[in-house]
């Protein structure tokens, strides 16, 4: 369900977005490298539309940045706390032999 809406709320978007720039689905479609049926798709939510597909559509719109922040790896406060979990809890030094040749 969350899914299904957040699809539907992208495609709103990008068809509210798109008739603020006055571009018309033909157009849209031509900028993108589309047909007008899978932009319809698009603006309806149908979730199988390529990846691709949306990149490049937000590339047209200007909004590609937006993409290089979806899943930032120093955002990921969820990521960040379970890998400080997993560090240790002291750090000792490995012990040299004479022999090895370490310092």
């Amino acid at each position: 369900m969350p899914v299904r809406r957040a699809l539907a709320k992208f495609g709103h978007d990008l068809a509210l977005a798109r008739r603020r720039r006055r571009y018309s689905q033909v157009s849209m479609a031509q900028r993108i490298g589309i047909s007008v049926a899978t932009l319809r798709r698009l603006e309806k939510g149908d979730g199988t539309v390529a990846w691709g597909t949306i990149v490049r559509t937000m590339h047209v719109m200007g909004e590609l940045a937006r993409i290089d922040t979806l899943l930032d790896t120093g955002q990921d406060d969820l990521g960040l706390a379970l890998l400080d979990q997993q560090l240790p809890q002291r750090i000792r030094r490995k012990k040299t032999n004479p022999e090895s040749g370490g310092l």
